[in-house]
């Protein structure tokens, strides 16, 4: 399980509706499918973790090659170190995983520039991953991380799936 913490330099909470704006920004600001790689953290054995592989899983199924992490091959605390070793140099990252916030902001998205630190909510932080990042508000936070990453909404993780892969989806066409 990841539970991810971002170290962007300016993330910003945004919902669902601005999400592909964030995305068309990147790509205004020359960011190009061509070199855009997709590293969608989490687990397919909880519930609100599951976030990153099914939007990896969806965009696999939309065409996007450049995607690690998924659902038949999950971006977890135990793949991750060799999963990021297929990443190659000169390619733009965008990070995707869940994570738990206040009450107000489950449901939100948390995006900006800079990586994620993946397992920071659960105590088993990873160094900083992607040039971008989105972190998926699934649940709340409590003192039982892992607990509230088990519990958090099927419904909602599904949505604000489908969400992403969407506004990716409208800003990049698979390469």
């Amino acid at each position: 399980m990841s539970g991810t913490t971002l170290t962007v330099s300016k993330g910003k909470l945004f919902g669902a509706d601005r999400l592909p704006r964030y995305f068309a920004q990147l790509a205004a600001n020359g960011v190009t499918a061509e070199r855009l790689a997709f590293v969608c953290i989490g687990t397919d054995r909880s519930t609100g973790d599951a976030l990153g592989p099914l939007v990896g899983t969806m965009l696999r199924e939309a065409g996007y090659r450049r995607v690690i992490g998924a659902l038949e091959e999950p971006c977890d605390a135990d793949t991750m170190p060799r999963m990021l070793e297929r990443l190659e140099p000169g390619w733009t990252t965008l990070a995707i995983d869940a994570c738990l916030g206040k009450p107000a902001s489950v449901g939100c998205y948390q995006v900006g520039v800079g990586g994620l630190v993946p397992g920071a909510a659960t105590g088993r932080g990873f160094a900083p991953i992607g040039d971008y990042a989105v972190a998926a508000i699934v649940g709340e936070l409590t003192d039982a991380p892992y607990k509230a990453l088990q519990r958090a909404s099927l419904h909602r993780v599904m949505g604000m799936a489908r969400t992403i892969a969407s506004a990716i989806g409208q800003a990049f066409d698979p390469a």
